[in-house]
């Protein structure tokens, strides 16, 4: 299992942020290997993702989501993974995004990117695009603003 940080700050309030990560359908706009998400419902995406050649299908559930605070979450199926995006505001205009996740990698390919740092590279430039597109938009495309609570609370 592998640990990934990182971070970017966005030239964007706290609240334009965390809406446009709510907006899971948009991710392969940004996200290199993400071809197409779908919102099965509140708390349930389906991905399908492209690394290395190899087409992979997950579901993923939301497991805590605080509007202008955190999106957690953990696969259900496919590969193994689990982590959590926190929004920081800096002040009115600019906003600390930080992107956390465990990662199992699966198959030959997963584990020598890992090893070879490509999935943390991976990660880094997904939320650079991710700083590009929600700047240049300089608003949302759409938001959810409920709140999941962590299992067990």
């Amino acid at each position: 299992m592998s640990t990934i940080t990182e971070i970017v700050d966005v030239e964007v309030p706290v609240s334009t942020a965390y809406n446009q990560w709510t907006q899971f359908e948009e991710f392969p706009k940004f996200m290199e290997g993400v071809e197409e998400i779908r919102q099965v419902d509140a708390t349930h995406t389906h991905w399908v993702t492209r690394f290395g050649g190899v087409t992979r299908e997950f579901d993923a559930t939301i497991t805590e989501q605080h509007p202008d605070e955190r999106v957690a979450w953990t696969s259900d199926s496919g590969p193994d993974h689990a982590g959590v995006i926190t929004f920081h505001r800096l002040d009115d205009s600019h906003t600390r995004v930080t992107a956390q996740m465990d990662i199992d990698p699966e198959g030959f390919a997963e584990n020598v990117a890992d090893k070879l740092g490509v999935l943390d590279r991976r990660v880094k430039g997904d939320l650079k695009r991710f700083k590009e597109y929600i700047e240049q938009r300089g608003r949302e495309t759409g938001g959810w603003r409920g709140d999941v609570d962590r299992p067990g609370q």
